[in-house]
């Protein structure tokens, strides 16, 4: 696997971890709820990150009405992808559906699929850090550029370990063909 891989399984918390930071969350544990489980936690993650695309598109206008039209087409990308990691999770099919009647999902299973939803997590965490970032830039006038980057370059890693959870799913999916 890739080394992002393996710094987001390293990473892994307890259930019990991820279960504070979503309000109603109790986790996979019953196979008739884990259809549940994962539209909540996406549900949860995509809210936040809706909150911070619409906390960038306000800095994004105030950036741009603020005389730094050089950075417009930046900016654009750059909501874009937050855009698109929203959209992603968002609109990302549970693959629990049928899968847990089929199949014995290991506690190491769940535990894998747990460090990514907690890493889930840490990207908005993350991404609202590089929004700071780029306003403490625009309100000091300096490197704007280099934080828009950093936060480009967070969302797109985020998307990637969106798809690697979902590779996770698959993997487990592909044991019952």
């Amino acid at each position: 696997m890739s080394e992002l891989y393996d710094k987001i399984v390293s990473q892994r918390g307890s259930l019990s971890n991820l279960a504070a930071q979503i309000p109603g969350f109790r986790g996979y544990l019953e196979g008739t709820e884990r259809r549940l489980a994962d539209t909540m936690i996406r549900d949860h993650i995509a809210s936040e990150v809706d909150t911070l695309v619409t906390r960038f598109a306000r800095l994004e206008k105030r950036i741009l009405d603020g005389g730094g039209l050089k950075y417009m087409s930046k900016t654009r990308e750059v909501k874009l992808k937050i855009q698109a990691y929203r959209d992603r999770i968002k609109t990302a099919a549970p693959k629990w559906s049928g899968l847990f009647a089929q199949v014995k999902v290991t506690n190491a299973d769940l535990e894998k699929i747990y460090a990514f939803d907690e890493a889930q997590l840490r990207y908005v965490d993350d991404l609202a850090v590089k929004i700071d970032a780029i306003e403490n830039a625009y309100k000091a006038d300096v490197d704007i550029e280099n934080a828009l980057y950093d936060l480009e370059d967070k969302a797109i890693e985020a998307i990637e370990v969106f798809q690697m959870r979902d590779n996770v799913l698959l993997e487990l999916d592909q044991v019952v063909m």
